[in-house]
């Protein structure tokens, strides 16, 4: 295997996260399509032999080339984006793509009226957790500056009436239950689940992870209720689970080799997890579509 089909192998393990940036950027399949396949080839021209943090800057390739379509859609105000639905009786096929994905049909209308720059700010760091620091150079303006790209957009969410995602502070909580986890932190776990906690798992999640206890799987019973019972099932445990965005809200997913074999749905309230529900099946897993995130 020579450099280049390397890459292309190593580009094709981000692929789906890239595309679901670009498809949130852009709100438009063919053109999140398109922005993929770009990036795929300044990446191919520029080659990656002294990148130390690929998924990272494969993220700021993916940025850079979504706002440049958004710049250049913005000089053709005239062509509509092709996954906004026109008006009709029902939905089309369509709106119930875009409906679907993480950003829903109403906020995507709102981030359509925002400058290419705060829509990518607000995007990468309020949907995707992405630095300033990192999203600093793809807008090019000062980390200081993109904070403020952001929160204007952030504003702007908040005077539609649409839901602001939260997702960033989720992702901290779920950072720290997955850290506690898999360190064998009991009182850090304890410290992120609430007091009156729920744990589910579906049946196919309890005898999968019955079988790789060894491997560092939870111990996963039906229901299970209480901070301290939940952090027992998960102390020492959760080795391979890595964040990912499902059903609209960060939770986790173990996924080696890009594919997910079980996904935990978490909710946090007030800076807390609430309720986990673990899914192995697969037709729900299926459904559900996590993107892994890194």
């Amino acid at each position: 295997m020579d450099d280049s089909d390397f890459l292309a192998k190593r580009f094709e393990q981000h692929r789906r996260r890239l595309k679901g940036v670009a498809l949130r950027m852009l709100g438009s399949h063919a053109e999140a399509e398109d922005a993929v396949q770009e990036a795929w080839l300044r990446v191919d021209r520029a080659g990656a032999d002294d990148v130390a943090n690929l998924g990272g800057w494969l993220t700021t390739i993916i940025g850079r080339v979504c706002l440049d379509m958004l710049r250049a859609r913005r000089s053709r105000p005239e062509q509509p984006a092709d996954d906004l639905p026109e008006q009709s009786d029902g939905p089309t096929p369509e709106a119930e793509a875009v409906m679907a994905d993480s950003v829903g049909l109403a906020l995507f209308v709102v981030l359509d009226t925002l400058e290419p720059a705060e829509r990518l700010a607000f995007v990468l760091h309020d949907m995707f957790a992405v630095p300033f620091d990192d999203i600093a150079p793809i807008v090019g303006r000062s980390s200081t500056a993109t904070r403020q790209l952001a929160s204007r957009a952030r504003r702007r969410v908040r005077q539609s009436g649409q839901p602001e995602p939260d997702l960033v502070a989720q992702r901290e909580v779920v950072d720290a239950f997955l850290r506690a986890a898999r360190e064998g932190d009991f009182e850090g776990l304890l410290n992120v689940l609430a007091p009156d906690v729920v744990l589910r798992a579906d049946q196919r999640a309890m005898d999968t992870a019955a079988r790789a206890r060894k491997a560092g799987a939870p111990a996963l019973t039906a229901e299970s209720r209480g901070a301290d019972i939940v952090a027992r099932a998960f102390h020492n445990s959760a080795k391979g689970a890595r964040p990912a965005l499902v059903a609209d809200a960060i939770g986790a997913a173990y996924a080696p080799r890009g594919k997910a074999h079980s996904v935990f749905l978490v909710t946090v309230h007030d800076g807390r997890i609430t309720e986990i529900e673990v899914i192995g099946d697969r037709d729900h897993i299926a459904e559900l579509d996590p993107l892994v995130l890194d």
